[in-house]
């Protein structure tokens, strides 16, 4: 049985050091176009979505090589297990779609990574905005995911809060909060 553990352990060693060679030395292919792609002058941009302006993170992803996405979720909300989960995978979409638009190299950084992702707590939705702020001046990117109230909680509850950057600047945001 120790074996069968040891051999497991090795091949997945192995999977996640090609992942990690074949993720740095081939380009990533994306279905849309990102908006840094350089457009010829005069031509009008084809979304509104690539009107806006890059995303301060996307220069960090040229210095900074560790990043982390925490997921802080609303403690006084009492979901159930899977209510979160489901929340957590909407702020996470919601997150990557932004930067997909606005930070294609920041997410290509934390895709590196191995897309780590870390679940806090925090106590009420007034502490969640008030760390949302805090994200915002350090010019890190957040999603809040919102509700529609079909099944546990109330409709335009905030939920879930995504963050993603550089490691030592999401931990001065994040840092003090407790795993959920």
């Amino acid at each position: 049985m120790d074996l069968a553990w040891l051999n497991a352990i090795i091949v997945g060693a192995g999977c996640l050091a090609m992942g990690y060679w074949m993720g740095a030395r081939l380009p990533l292919r994306r279905s849309k176009p990102s908006s840094s792609s350089p457009l010829p002058s005069g031509s009008p941009k084809k979304s509104h979505h690539n009107s806006k302006e890059p995303l301060e993170i996307e220069q960090l992803a040229h210095i900074l090589s560790d990043f982390k996405m925490v997921l802080v979720v609303r403690n006084d909300l009492k979901m159930g297990k899977g209510k979160i989960a489901a929340q957590c995978s909407h702020a996470t979409l919601g997150i990557y779609k932004k930067l997909q638009r606005r930070a294609p190299k920041a997410l290509d950084r934390w895709e590196m990574c191995a897309q780590p992702k870390v679940v806090v707590k925090i106590e009420n939705e007034e502490d969640m905005l008030v760390l949302q702020d805090r994200a915002k001046m350090l010019k890190l990117p957040t999603h809040i995911t919102i509700d529609a109230g079909r099944t546990q909680i109330a409709p335009n509850s905030r939920t879930v809060m995504a963050i993603l950057g550089p490691v030592e600047v999401v931990d001065e945001v994040t840092g003090g909060l407790k795993l959920l």
